[in-house]
């Protein structure tokens, strides 16, 4: 253990001061009596793994449609993967992993079918109803949408599991409560905040000025290292990447080298696994090396101390931020924009928007209970409505609904 480490108690040791205490969480906003065998945020991660949401990540697109191929990942496959590496994270900084866990676990359950593909599509149909956001889709799962328990809609989850949820990438507003560009992926700021935030914001004050939790730091850089490690390994399963193609991509590169020279003749599928396993262990430990020196400069007391830090205290080192973007620059030119890729996204965009328009247009093709104590002369609650059945279902049910609905079956396989 370095002396860096041992100043600041890294270790195997209680929970550090700067961690989120479960036993002073701020509750959730329906009451609940406390559990005498799990802490608050135990409760929330089993909650997402018992969801319907969760489970229906088995067959929502990760990158690559499920048809071609049983070895590509799907979303359930990338959230199990985050929360293995947020749930590490959590551990070297001696944070709460159950909540790191919880929030890696639920990151992704608003995303619709098909992807991005599908995401761009659905922004575009609620372009005039107060728009679309998967993040703010999934607070609206988790605070609405699931329907599980008699006393509540949604699945109750403590303060600090939405909170983290709803900004794990930073805060979404000024202190004046004017939104962020950055937050939103943006080079300017929109006018306003997403639909679901703004209005679950008005029951709850889930501090979207400040930082996220550490847990929630941990959370969000767990999806970038997954992220890039394993679209490079669905890139070369896929044949749009090769490991020659590589070679200038900053870290992938010197990494590649390493296993050829460690490793002379090995098969090709056991070094693409070996060179995948390499990147993710050297960002991980950037990380934690880079995240310990922050905490040091630091040094906060408590997880309030960490939301009003200014800036995030979970992340890469200057140099490996540098290797990250490079990555995605790499993986968007080479993978994601691939014509291959793109054929199939635009069919898939299309499904989306034929069954928004669909579903506009004749409501009742929407199953009962979706139409239940619906103004049908209300167009933006209609649309809300829509999106939500839309965003909820899988690849395989949205194709399904499609062929139903319009008798035609695009070849996405």
């Amino acid at each position: 253990m370095s002396d860096r480490s041992r100043r600041i108690g890294l270790g195997g040791e209680p929970r550090a001061p700067w961690a989120v205490d479960p036993a002073a969480s701020r509750g959730r906003l329906h009451g609940e009596p406390t559990s005498p065998t799990r802490t608050p945020f135990q409760r929330d991660r089993d909650r997402i793994v018992h969801s319907t949401a969760f489970r229906r990540l088995a067959h929502k697109t990760q990158v690559f449609l499920p048809h071609e191929g049983d070895h590509f990942r799907s979303r359930l496959t990338h959230t199990i993967e985050v929360a293995q590496i947020a749930r590490a994270l959590a551990r070297a900084f001696r944070l709460d992993e159950d909540l790191a866990e919880a929030l890696a676990l639920g990151h992704d359950l608003g995303h619709t079918p098909f992807g991005h593909a599908g995401e761009r599509a659905m922004e575009r149909a609620m372009a005039d109803f107060g728009g679309f956001d998967h993040n703010a889709q999934t607070l609206r799962i988790v605070t609405r949408l699931e329907r599980r328990y008699a006393d509540f809609d949604g699945l109750n989850l403590s303060w600090e599991a939405l909170e983290g949820l709803v900004k794990h990438n930073g805060p979404l507003v000024d202190g004046a409560g004017r939104p962020l560009a950055a937050a939103h992926g943006m080079h300017a700021a929109p006018a306003e905040l997403p639909y679901a935030i703004r209005e679950y914001a008005a029951l709850q004050d889930l501090w979207l000025w400040s930082w996220p939790s550490l847990e929630a730091q941990c959370a969000a850089i767990a999806d970038d290292i997954a992220y890039d490690a394993h679209d490079i390994d669905d890139g070369l399963r896929a044949g749009l990447v090769d490991l020659e193609s590589l070679a200038d991509v900053p870290l992938v590169g010197t990494v590649v080298r390493e296993v050829a020279d460690r490793h002379p003749g090995l098969e090709r599928p056991r070094f693409q696994q070996e060179v995948i396993r390499r990147i993710i262990t050297r960002m991980v430990e950037d990380v934690i090396v880079a995240g310990l020196a922050r905490l040091e400069d630091h040094l906060p007391g408590s997880s309030d101390d960490v939301r009003n830090a200014g800036r995030a205290l979970v992340a890469f080192s200057a140099e490996m931020q540098a290797a990250d973007r490079a990555i995605k620059t790499f993986l968007f030119r080479t993978v994601y924009r691939a014509e291959a890729v793109m054929v199939k996204m635009r069919a898939a965009e299309g499904v989306v928007e034929a069954l928004f328009a669909t579903y506009m247009a004749e409501p009742q093709d929407l199953p009962a209970e979706w139409r239940r104590d619906l103004d049908l002369a209300d167009r933006p609650r209609l649309a809300r409505r829509v999106c939500d059945y839309i965003a909820g279902m899988t690849d395989r049910f949205a194709l399904a609904e499609h062929r139903r609905l319009t008798g035609d079956a695009p070849d996405l396989g």
